[in-house]
């Protein structure tokens, strides 16, 4: 695996708005309602999503948020995603590298996608302590990954959630699960 960077990235929102058809494929649709059951009931009040790409998911969730802040670290990202949220008032993108400094200091929902497998390992574990210190006692945090690797992460995709959660140093209960062929969705909830 040769891990892309996030001028990859940039390079490929540039190129493409949207290079993994997020907005367009079924599989994603279906990865989208998991992650929407696994948020819970709505309205939720502050949701953070971290690494939102294009905002495919973003418009979703902004749907069943009072507010939400879509973070990704790619300037074309933040302008994808802001194109996005242009009609929720109470939703906005932010550019945010990860790991980096969150939004908010609390959250009650915190959503993250797609993006695990493409930190080093030192950043996932940086980024897992903010999200663990930002997540309200109660609070709900989505994970949706693929089960397969692909040549560009920095790390595999077996386990990735085991390890984000073990640098959490926190307890977290599973609630909702949904499995498909190339990916799942879990949401925990953290004591």
């Amino acid at each position: 695996m040769k891990p892309i960077s996030l001028g990859g990235f940039e390079h490929m929102f540039r190129s493409n708005a949207d290079p993994w058809r997020t907005f367009s494929d079924a599989d994603e649709a279906l990865k989208r309602a998991a992650i929407l059951r696994g948020m819970g009931g709505g309205p939720i009040g502050r949701v953070l999503e971290l690494g939102a790409g294009n905002g495919s998911n973003s418009v979703a969730i902004a749907g069943r948020s009072l507010r939400l802040d879509a973070t990704e670290g790619t300037a074309t990202g933040v302008r994808l995603i802001a194109g996005v949220l242009a009609g929720y008032p109470r939703a906005r993108a932010l550019r945010l590298v990860l790991p980096g400094r969150l939004p908010r200091s609390t959250y009650d929902v915190i959503v993250i996608a797609e993006l695990l497998y493409y930190l080093r390992t030192r950043e996932m574990e940086q980024v897992a302590r903010s999200v663990a210190r930002a997540l309200r006692p109660g609070g709900r945090l989505v994970l949706a990954h693929h089960l397969i690797d692909f040549h560009d992460f920095a790390q595999h995709a077996a386990g990735v959630h085991d390890r984000f959660l073990g640098a959490t140093r926190r307890i977290w209960r599973p609630l909702v699960q949904h499995r498909a062929r190339r990916w799942r969705v879990v949401t925990y909830s953290g004591s």
